[in-house]
């Protein structure tokens, strides 16, 4: 691992308050806080302004709300955004309806390596369970707890770390729910693409880039925990266009892309 001055842990999210809320009080549990958390807000209403200004008021390190306005799906965009106001030099990204293991941060840690982005995994709640959760904002879930499927992606063994890591040059699989990365590498390949609005791929033509700058992408399971809430799934409208988009990056071995993080103003 390499030594680690400053560590932003960057969360999406959208219109979803409860979630969030949830969230952030996983992050205020975790045995390793990072230097700062930025809310990477992708056009929410007054409610989730609330919750982030509640939590502002006694959280242990800086939370920045980073906002802009509704005009439909730019996660890629907030989230390049997000990273613009970011002052850690190791980037941890996760999506605002996920509950964190109180080790999920130290754990992410403990993966850095130079020249890696780290992939993670997720295991799921059922929607009875999410029901539950959001309801009593109790995030002291294990792998073992009733409405968790997925279950072996809940599974942490620190002690046997190594073997459920492995590297590989390939971007399936990659989700921004769970992905680490150098602020400079984000940086030189342009962030996030803005070109892509709407669900799908965003994450992975990111690690796409990466991977076509020889930064290799680090699995990581056994360790790096989250639980994903239940909810129905969003607009698939411009998937297609955003799967030809990834396929041209992967054939064309693009470095960068024309529209990202330089290109926000």
């Amino acid at each position: 691992m390499k030594f680690i001055s400053a560590t932003s842990l960057v969360i999406a999210t959208y219109n979803w308050a409860e979630a969030l809320q949830c969230c952030l009080i996983s992050v205020a549990r975790q045995k390793i806080l990072p230097a700062e958390v930025i809310i990477a807000d992708d056009g929410s209403d007054y409610r989730t302004r609330e919750i982030v200004q509640r939590f502002q008021a006694d959280f242990q390190v800086p939370i920045i709300h980073v906002w802009h306005e509704d005009l439909g799906f730019r996660k890629t965009i907030i989230l390049n955004k997000a990273v613009s106001q970011s002052n850690g030099e190791y980037l941890i990204q996760v999506d605002g309806d996920v509950i964190l293991h109180p080790n999920f941060v130290q754990d992410h840690l403990a993966a850095a390596s130079p020249d890696c982005f780290v992939r993670g995994s997720r295991a799921r709640l059922t929607a009875a369970k999410s029901t539950e959760l959001l309801n009593s904002f109790d995030t002291d879930i294990q792998f073992y707890s009733p409405g968790v499927y997925h279950r072996l992606n809940a599974v942490r063994l620190p002690f046997f770390r190594s073997l459920g890591q492995r590297k590989e040059m390939k971007s399936r699989s990659v989700r921004g729910s769970n992905l680490a990365f150098w602020k400079a590498d984000f940086i030189k390949v342009n962030g996030y693409n803005n070109a892509l609005n709407g669900w799908g791929h965003e994450d992975e033509e990111l690690a796409a880039r990466f991977i076509n700058n020889n930064i290799v992408k680090k699995i990581v399971k056994l360790s790096a925990v989250q639980f994903h809430l239940h909810h129905s799934e969003l607009s698939r409208l411009n998937e297609s266009h955003h799967s030809q988009i990834l396929q041209e990056t992967l054939t064309k071995k693009f470095k960068i892309c024309p529209n990202g993080y330089e290109n926000l103003h």
